[in-house]
Formats: C-alpha cells, sequence, structure tokens
C-alpha cells in the first residue's frame, strides 16, 4: 500500500517497518495464525520488509522513509554477545567488511533514533531479559543501521530507527514477543499521517 492509497482509505497509521535482515532468520514474521493478518502495533501499521543483500536493503529502506509512508524502521537480527535481547544504540562508518570507512564525509558514528529506554522497558515488562548498549557488532545489522541513519532524508520530522539483537539461542515465540515489545515501543512515538485533500 503506498501513501496516497493509505491516506485515501482513511487509515493515517504511519509504517513501521520491520525487517529481519539477515535470511537464515526468515521464521519470525508477524503474520498471526488464526486471522493470517499482519500484526501491527496499536498506532501504526506494521510493513515487512525481506531480508536481501545488505545494499539492496538499504536502498529499499530509505525509499519507503523517504516516501513519507514509512516513519520508523526496526531491523532485527541476532547477537552473539550475551543471553538477553540487545538494543544497539550506534553504528560505525565502516563497510560491510569493517575494513574501511563507508563514507569519506560521513559521521564516524551514528547513534539510534529510536526510543531506546521504552523498547528495553518493553522488553523487561513482556518478561524478556534485555539491554541497551553501545557495543557494535561487525555485521550486516549494524552496516544496516549506520546505512539507514545516514540516508535519512531531510524534513522535520525524524524517522524512528532501531536495531533489536535476539540471543542466539532465542526461539521463534521468544524473538515474536521481543519484536512486538519493541515495535510498540517505537510506535507509541509516532504521530499520523497528515489527511490528504
Amino acid at each position: 500500500m503506498n501513501q496516497i492509497d493509505s491516506r485515501a482509505s482513511g487509515d493515517r497509521r504511519p509504517g513501521i517497518i520491520i525487517c529481519a535482515y539477515d535470511g537464515d532468520d526468515d521464521g519470525w514474521d508477524l503474520v498471526e495464525d488464526l486471522s493470517g493478518e499482519i500484526w501491527s502495533p496499536s498506532g501504526a501499521r506494521a510493513v515487512p520488509i525481506a531480508a536481501a543483500d545488505p545494499d539492496e536493503l538499504a536502498s529499499t529502506l530509505a525509499a519507503r522513509l523517504g516516501s513519507g509512508e514509512c516513519r520508523a524502521v526496526l531491523l532485527v537480527g541476532r547477537t552473539q554477545k550475551g543471553a538477553g535481547f540487545r538494543v544497539q544504540m550506534r553504528a560505525e562508518n565502516r563497510t560491510l567488511d569493517y575494513k574501511h570507512r563507508l563514507s569519506s564525509t560521513g559521521p564516524g558514528v551514528a547513534r539510534t533514533t529510536a526510543p531506546v529506554a521504552d523498547m528495553v522497558r518493553a522488553l523487561t515488562a513482556a518478561g524478556l531479559q534485555a539491554d541497551a548498549s553501545s557495543d557494535i557488532e561487525e555485521d550486516a545489522g549494524s552496516y544496516l543501521l549506520y546505512r539507514v541513519l545516514s540516508d535519512l532524508p531531510d524534513g522535520p520530522l525524524t524517522p524512528s530507527i532501531g536495531l533489536l539483537r535476539a540471543p542466539a539461542p532465542a526461539n521463534e515465540a521468544a524473538v515474536r514477543k521481543g519484536v512486538k515489545a519493541a515495535a510498540s515501543a517505537m510506535a507509541s512515538h509516532l504521530t499520523p499521517l497528515p489527511r490528504i485533500g
């Protein structure tokens, strides 16, 4: 559904992209078992984006944010650091192989724009072990976080961009619970799309 279609239909909820960027974790979809409908947090529309090549994925995410239809991105991946969920708070200006700077003119570090403290509280309230961390993992998740943050469109509303890492041993049910908690916390800070016409 594009920006015009969603507004014309009276649905003024902003989109929140939920992207499990690792193709090995494609079972984390948020389709509700009984209804067949995609779960959405209160006040927003979940917009699932499938895993793809990191550069292609970064371009797709930037385009969706640039259209104005989506106001948030929740990247979802795995952590190898600890037994709990982690909300990563920053990303470095590095190429995907972490050997060089991605941009010679970009900042060395980009800080997430997501409501990190609220996300951690929501994860904890859902019964999950969680924390926020400035530690960067050298993987596609950190690369994508930097790319999306550095490609943010100019404008009065800064999109909310976050990276949720699930512990490697977490099962699908725990990951879904974590994604729903984090996405709901992000959605609570979003404002409705403006009316058209």
